[in-house]
């Protein structure tokens, strides 16, 4: 169970997980001590895992998004999430119910890049199928 303040720190991290220590207890309202005391807590108890780049609107607005379904041969499932992993360009991967067992979300360079990406997941040993979905505009995200 963490607190109402560590709640507020993890907020104000998601959105600014490069701030200083000093701007974050500027911006909550503490001690630059009782800030690092927190993250370090909440690191050491696996609630704050690591840091992460999100990449600005631009960037993501140039590149070329789908949305794969894979159909699984269900003794190769783990070999196969693994291999996904692997492919720098799956950005997500997301078990399923229905006829296929798994969304990927893919992001490439170009449509090139993205046709060549989609031929290395339909090669992998454990795929028996993909089907996919270009992504033309996004309408909002939350």
């Amino acid at each position: 169970m963490i607190s109402k303040e560590d709640e507020k720190l993890l907020a104000v991290l998601k959105h600014q997980a490069r701030a200083s220590i000093s701007d974050l207890a500027r911006m909550l309202d503490l001690s630059r001590s009782t800030v690092q005391t927190r993250i370090a807590k909440l690191e050491q108890s696996g609630i704050i895992k690591g840091y992460s780049v999100d990449y600005g609107e631009d960037y993501l607005a140039s590149l070329v998004s789908a949305h794969v379904s894979i159909k699984v041969k269900q003794k190769l499932t783990a070999k196969t999430n693994i291999e996904l992993k692997q492919i720098s360009q799956v950005a997500a991967l997301y078990a399923i119910s229905g006829e296929y067992d798994l969304i990927a979300i893919v992001q490439a360079q170009s449509t090139e890049q993205l046709s060549h990406i989609l031929d290395d997941i339909g090669n992998l040993d454990g795929v028996e199928r993909t089907n996919s979905s270009v992504i033309l505009e996004t309408k909002f995200k939350r």
